[in-house]
């Protein structure tokens, strides 16, 4: 009869040591994968988000003011930088009854060897100002 090894525990073979590290790293790449997908989705709703306060900072300013150049600053001035270099404004309205700003917003990529994930487009529309 063969006796178990001290504290009555029975030792694994030899040939299991390590096999938890190497099933380890062959799911790591899965791992950070859906990290950066998830990272990858936080930045584009973060970008969507910024896109949709500087339409409206925009379509306020423009709803000011009959300068549509100052209303696309005023746009860039409401978000972040890097959102800021990647927004383009198309501001339509005053002389009228409203004014219209449509931003639109590159969204990076987290990805190597992807360049972009396409655009976010978001429009506000304010009622021109009386004086106008």
């Amino acid at each position: 009869m063969r006796r178990p090894g001290a504290g009555g525990r029975r030792r694994a073979p030899r040939g299991d040591r390590g096999s938890a590290a190497v099933e380890y790293l062959g799911f790591l790449p899965l791992l950070l994968l859906v990290a950066l997908a998830g990272v990858q989705l936080g930045l584009a709703a973060y970008a969507a988000q910024q896109a949709g306060t500087a339409a409206r900072a925009a379509a306020r300013t423009g709803a000011q003011t009959e300068r549509a150049h100052g209303a696309a600053q005023a746009g860039k001035a409401a978000v972040s930088d890097w959102v800021g270099k990647r927004a383009d404004f198309d501001v339509e309205g005053c002389p009228g009854a409203t004014v219209t700003a449509t931003v639109t917003v590159s969204i990076p990529s987290v990805f190597p060897g992807i360049d972009h994930f396409g655009p976010v487009h978001k429009s506000a529309t304010m009622p021109c100002d009386e004086s106008n």
